[in-house]
């Protein structure tokens, strides 16, 4: 089945409110069954979104716009150097379980990350995907979902060399005492096409995972 998915990758950098507006109308379309679901993979230029459980005192410094938007979760950074994924699949043909959803997605990553040589994983009570580096551990990756008519948009996104300091803006998914890391800065250097190739390759095993019961969610 994921031969009918569409896999979109935009070069450049992608405006946030164009992004935003375009997953609105895809969802939409997937929803009504006049549009193949999509995974759209591309970079925005320097911005701070805000999810549903954004604190404002966690904003500590807008340098960059900030946006609202409904996914779950709470301030994040995007950026060049940044691989963000938009999942747009329909959980009416794949199991209408949001949690297996979010469960199976960190898995992918997890998966690709693995295939670049890197041991990641996700950590109940903590949004995201961490990994080690000198005996701490960091987050290397983000994920904020929204579910509208059982269609999935917003996704995850991974740090391969954005600017950390960036995230020094905000608490990063309000998590103060946990650092955000790279690739780059972990020592595993990755260029966006491998990144890209170890998610195509472990796409299969995400989408054929999903509509899991709630047994295997741990």
């Amino acid at each position: 089945m994921t031969t009918e998915i569409e896999w979109t990758l935009s070069p450049g950098l992608t405006d946030y409110q164009a992004a935003l507006a375009d997953m609105e109308a895809r969802a939409e379309a997937i929803a009504a069954g006049q549009a193949p679901e999509r995974i759209w993979l591309l970079e925005h230029p320097p911005l701070y979104t805000a999810g549903t459980s954004a604190d404002p005192a966690e904003l500590l410094a807008p340098r960059f716009p900030v946006f609202p938007t409904g996914r779950g979760g709470r301030y994040t950074y995007h950026g060049p150097g940044q691989r963000v994924g938009y999942v747009q699949l329909d959980l009416s043909r794949r199991g209408r379980d949001v949690r297996c959803f979010v469960h199976r997605l960190e898995g992918w990553l997890i998966a690709a990350l693995a295939d670049l040589g890197v041991t990641a994983r996700a950590i109940d009570g903590r949004v995201g995907i961490w990994t080690d580096f000198q005996g701490q551990e960091v987050k290397i990756g983000a994920i904020g979902v929204r579910v509208r008519r059982w269609v999935t948009f917003h996704g995850f996104s991974l740090n391969i060399d954005p600017d950390l300091s960036h995230f020094g803006g905000i608490v990063p998914c309000g998590l103060p005492e946990f650092p955000v890391a790279s690739l780059k800065s972990i020592g595993q250097p990755r260029s966006f096409a491998e990144v890209d190739a170890a998610l195509a390759a472990n796409l299969a095993g995400f989408v054929d995972g999903l509509g899991c019961s709630r047994k295997n969610h741990s």
